[in-house]
This record gives C-alpha cells, structure tokens and sequence, in this order.
C-alpha cells in the first residue's frame, strides 16, 4: 500500500522558510519527522507531493491510482487517525469535524466519511516548538513500549522515574544528571551525553548527536540526528546536522539542517516588555501578530552565525544567511544574505556551495546538481523578500 503525503499550498507557505528546502512532513516534531510518523503508524510506502517542482525532483514521487491514500501532510499521526486512514475504501474522503480533508483514497472519491476524533498538525512555524513536547511523549511510548533500553551507567544521577529513559543501542551516557519529573527522556543509537549536562524530560537526543560538557537542556526540546549542542536549550526543535557546540542561550527555537551558531550565540525568546510577539510571515510579506509570549530563533537551512551573535525575540533567518558582527540584527534577514547591522550583501551561489560542500562533507554527505538547483530556485524566489 502507499501513502502519499501531499503539501496543501496555504500550509507550505505558511512554514517557510523552513519548507523552501523540504516537504511539509520532513519536519520534525518529536523525536521523529512528522512521515516517519505515518510510516510507523501504517507500515506502507511513503512516498510525496509538494507542488513544488524542484522538491518533487529530489524526494519521491509517484503517480495516483485507485488504491493510493492522499493523506494531509502537515498533520501528525497517531494510531487512531493511522487507522482511520487506512480504513478508507477506493472513492472515500476522510473529513474531521470541521469538514477540513484528512485523506482519500483513489483520484476521484465520491463519499465522505466523518472522523470525529482529536489530532495535531502544523498550521505555523511556531506550531513545532509548541506541539513538541506532547510529540515527545508520543513518540516515546510508541517507539520504546516494549523494548528493553539499554542500562543507564550508574555514573549518571536519575531524578524522576528510571522507566521513563530509553537509551538506545550503541549511546554514551556519562556523569550526567536526568530528570524525568516532567517528562520522558529519549537517548537515541550513537548519542553521546558528555559529562556534567542536565537534562529534564520531555527530551529526544537523535542518533548520532551530541551533547557537550556541562550543557543545560530543558524539556520540549529535540535535538535531531547529527547535531552537536551546548550552553542552555529550552524547548528547542533542531530538525538534523546543526550545531549548537558552545555556551549561550536558544529557547522556543526552531533550528534548520545545516546550521551553526557560534560561540556566545545568544537568542532571546521574550521581550522586554512583556508585550506580544509579533513574527514575520512569508505569505503576508510582514509581521503578524502571533498571540505568544515567548518565541526564539527561526533559522532555515544552511545558515551560519558568528560567535556572540545576539538574535533579538521572534528573529526569522531564511536559508543562506551568513550573519556576524556586532550589535542585533534586523527581525527578519531574507536567504542568501551576509551581513550584519552595519547591512548586507547577497551570497554568491558559488561561495554559498563551497561552504555547503565542505560542511556536508563532515557528515559524508554530498551536494548534489538536484539540490545545486533546488538553492537556485530558493535564490530566485528570495528575493521578493529583499
């Protein structure tokens, strides 16, 4: 059976810059990206559909037929949703209570069908930090329910109930101190938890990441696979291959792949004031409201920035974006610029592959022509927002 994950065009839009560079359910919330999700949930073939032609080069695609399930991409799976989908008989619509489509199966259905349980889905960027937590939980009884975790080393100091860590095969886990009071503590394959850290539950390490001495990590907060972080994190979602390394502060922040902050890098997530945050929205090309107190760093792929880098609240980077110097830069910086307040200048698609290159190389990934021309096209459509 297949899956295809479709993008609706309104919710794409709405989770730039984050979706230039992937479909809607390569997002991570959780532990895990919202088409793993689906796949755990359903066992069947994941395939995409992002209406975008330089994504639907990359990820795969394939072509409709009467058994394919078109399910919504920005709504997150759980085991009574996934079998409600696959309930679905060839010519049936799968509607929730407010009559918005959750899936169908076949090119042409006729009837409708009313599901009138709960579910979670991204309508924001800030939807992800937001819904992380809970994710976490979910994600963990679904992935460690019935496994045995590996023993955690009696070097490490356990607050909280010892059944709700799961340390996976293969992690280092040393001299740090655990706390599960509030929520479940996920350690994934080849993760290593260096000595000194804290970290309070709900939290997911993805395999083959790091945490560095003495670093502070705060409940909600994902670090995905690949990554290397420090300093003090507070309901952070880092989707893959960033880093974090040293001191300085990240809080309800959403991190692309790619990505470095240096030493000192630090990012408020509240005003001064008090007041509520505004942030900037790639359809409306301005500031909306967001009804939220506190609200950091947004940060597409392939974006740098410099050691004490400070990031004023509710900041948007696109992909790109090269940022160094003194003082806070501007709320929103646009993809493919380098700078800083003192202004910036546009990155040169042949330095911003170098640089790529070399950084992807570290993780014995490859820029390929397909991504070469997908930045091409992010370039291009960037630069409306100049």
């Amino acid at each position: 059976m297949e899956l295809k994950l479709y993008d609706r065009p309104d919710i794409r839009a709405q989770l730039l810059p984050l979706t230039y560079t992937r479909p809607v359910s390569a997002l991570r919330v959780g532990i895990d990206t919202l088409a793993q999700k689906w796949q755990r949930f359903t066992g069947a073939a994941i395939t995409f559909e992002t209406g975008v032609d330089y994504l639907d080069a990359i990820y795969a695609t394939a072509g409709d037929n009467d058994d394919t399930i078109r399910v919504v991409s920005h709504i997150i799976a759980d085991n009574g949703l996934a079998q409600a989908v696959l309930a679905l008989k060839p010519g049936e619509r799968l509607l929730d209570k407010n009559g918005e489509e959750i899936a169908r199966r076949g090119s042409q259905p006729a009837s409708c069908v009313a599901y009138e349980g709960e579910y979670k889905a991204l309508h924001n960027l800030y939807d992800i930090f937001l819904l992380n937590g809970a994710c976490i939980e979910d994600d963990f009884e679904a992935l460690c329910s019935g496994r045995r975790s590996v023993p955690v080393s009696a070097s490490n100091t356990i607050i909280g109930d010892p059944s709700k860590i799961f340390i996976e095969e293969g992690a280092d886990v040393e001299g740090a101190f655990i706390n599960t009071r509030g929520g479940a503590v996920y350690i994934g394959s080849d993760a290593t938890v260096m000595e000194g850290c804290m970290l309070r539950g709900p939290l997911a390490l993805c395999e083959h990441s790091q945490v560095n001495m003495g670093a502070k990590l705060y409940g909600d907060t994902t670090i995905g696979p690949h990554c290397k972080v420090g300093g003090e994190l507070n309901n952070v979602v880092m989707i893959g291959y960033s880093n974090k390394g040293h001191d300085g502060f990240l809080g309800n922040a959403v991190i692309g792949e790619w990505c470095n902050l240096g030493a000192g890098c630090t990012a408020s997530n509240l005003k001064n004031d008090y007041t509520p945050i505004k942030l900037w929205n790639y359809p409306a090309a301005r500031f909306l409201k967001t009804g939220l107190q506190f609200c950091g760093l947004i940060m597409g792929d392939h974006s740098k920035a410099g050691i004490n880098t400070m990031f004023n609240t509710a900041t948007v980077v696109g992909v790109g974006v090269n940022i160094h110097g003194s003082g806070f830069p501007r709320n929103f910086v646009a993809s493919f610029s380098e700078g800083s307040t003192a202004g910036y200048t546009e990155v040169s698609m042949t330095k911003f592959f170098e640089i790529a290159e070399r950084m992807m190389a570290r993780r014995g990934k490859v820029l390929t022509e397909a991504d070469k021309q997908m930045f091409y096209a992010i370039r291009n459509a960037a630069e409306a927002f100049k």
